[in-house]
């Protein structure tokens, strides 16, 4: 597996420090899967552009890292199984090459990914356009192998630089603490006996098909326009199609709606198929 190494001094941009600061002023406001997502879209996206990111975090009564994708494009099913499968051959090439790199950022090339096991993986991977991935996470002192969260961000055809190795290892604590923040708050949510009576139309009930495949387009990015010409309707109707969603899941923009939807698990059956 061919690996580009750690991060050398950069030089941040005045645009670039501001984001930085943002990201880390609004990150102790995060508490829920949704708002980690679009924490991930604002200011972070000018620092680590993504539309992939693989998340991590130990869990000690499994006894293993168990991971989640946020992604703001449609991914095949087949490469979400094994990315956020911690046991799977791919992702223990991953966390062992981050480990071997003494945890520090690392670059992995999807081609130079070697091994019969892994195959599969990388050939998926490649197909859809994914040829490197920004790796890095937190392990404990002295102990690389013995992980306490783990990141992967990609995009389709983006290629890794120095510099996207030098901002995660700036944010990474950041990135480490909201994540962690984040799990615990979900467990707290989900270990109540009683949980609260869902707000109105927060139930998959209350998504038509047709809001369902154009949430699916706007996660991928699409304006108006684009889904009107896919669906042979005009941008004012798919707007208002938009508007209808947002005001459902008590969205106040796209991501957000986009975000609320995937923490639902909303789009998991969606097709974009016309």
């Amino acid at each position: 597996m061919q690996t580009d190494q750690s991060p050398t001094p950069w030089e941040v941009s005045d645009r670039h420090a501001e984001a930085l600061v943002r990201v880390i002023e609004t990150a102790v406001e995060v508490r829920r899967r949704y708002q980690f997502f679009v924490w991930t879209q604002s200011n972070f996206q000018s620092l680590l552009p993504h539309t992939l990111a693989i998340c991590g975090a130990y869990e000690r009564s499994r006894k293993q890292v168990q991971l989640e994708a946020f992604n703001s494009i449609s991914v095949a099913p087949s490469i979400m199984g094994f990315l956020t499968d911690g046991q799977s051959a791919f992702m223990q090439g991953v966390l062992g090459a981050w480990s071997d790199n003494r945890g520090k950022p690392l670059t992995v090339k999807v081609d130079a990914f070697g091994g019969r096991n892994t195959s599969s993986a990388r050939d998926a991977l490649q197909e859809a356009g994914f040829t490197e991935l920004l790796v890095h996470g937190v392990s404990r002192p002295q102990r690389t192998s013995e992980i306490e969260s783990f990141f992967i961000l990609t995009s389709p055809r983006q290629h890794v630089t120095e510099q996207h190795r030098t901002y995660i290892e700036l944010l990474l604590p950041h990135l480490h603490r909201t994540y962690l923040r984040v799990q615990y708050h979900e467990r707290e949510i989900n270990d109540k006996v009683a949980p609260p009576a869902q707000q109105p139309g927060y139930s998959r009930a209350t998504i038509t098909a047709r809001e369902e495949q154009i949430l699916s387009w706007v996660r991928e990015g699409m304006s108006n326009q684009q889904i009107g010409e896919k669906l042979t309707i005009s941008p004012l109707t798919v707007k208002n199609h938009v508007q209808k969603i947002l005001r459902k899941l008590g969205a106040t923009n796209r991501a957000q709606a986009v975000a609320r939807a995937m923490s639902m698990n909303l789009l998991g059956s969606s097709s974009n198929e016309e």
